[in-house]
C-alpha cells in the first residue's frame, strides 16, 4: 500500500511542457527565471524537485531547467549594477562559492615533533 500523496508528474514529457510555458511566460512578462518560480509553475515545493532530480527519468530534465535558470542569473551578473541578491541566489540555489582553497605539496619539517609537553615547556623556559 503506497502512503502519501499521489505524484504530481508520472509523464516526463508533461513536465517538460510546464517547464518550456514557465519560461516562455516569464519571456513574455519580463519576470527572472527563478527556481522558486518553476516550482509554483510545477505546483510542486523545492523538496520535491530535488526528489524528482534524484529519479533516472526527471534528472536531466530539471537539470537542464536549473541549468537554464543559473544561466539566466550568471548573466545578470554581468549586466546588473546590483547584484548582490543574484549572487545570494547562485551560492544558494546552485552551488557557487567565493571560498579560496590554497594546496601544499611537500613536507613540513617540524623540529618539535614527537617532543612531550614537559619537554617542549623545557624548551621554551630556556
Amino acid at each position: 500500500m503506497s502512503r502519501g500523496r499521489p505524484k504530481a508528474y508520472k509523464e516526463v514529457e508533461e513536465m517538460k511542457n510546464k517547464i518550456e510555458k514557465y519560461f516562455i511566460e516569464c519571456d513574455i512578462k519580463e519576470e527572472p527565471y527563478t527556481i522558486t518560480g518553476l516550482c509554483i509553475a510545477l505546483d510542486i515545493c523545492r523538496d520535491t524537485l530535488s526528489e524528482y532530480m534524484k529519479k533516472e527519468e526527471f534528472s536531466d530534465t530539471i537539470k537542464k531547467a536549473k541549468l537554464k535558470v543559473e544561466n539566466y542569473l550568471e548573466k545578470h551578473l554581468i549586466t546588473d549594477s546590483s547584484t548582490t541578491g543574484i549572487i545570494f541566489n547562485l551560492k544558494n540555489n546552485f552551488g557557487w562559492s567565493d571560498k579560496q582553497q590554497i594546496e601544499h605539496s611537500g613536507n613540513i619539517n617540524n623540529p618539535f615533533e614527537g617532543l612531550s609537553t614537559e619537554e617542549l615547556r623545557k624548551i621554551l623556559n630556556e
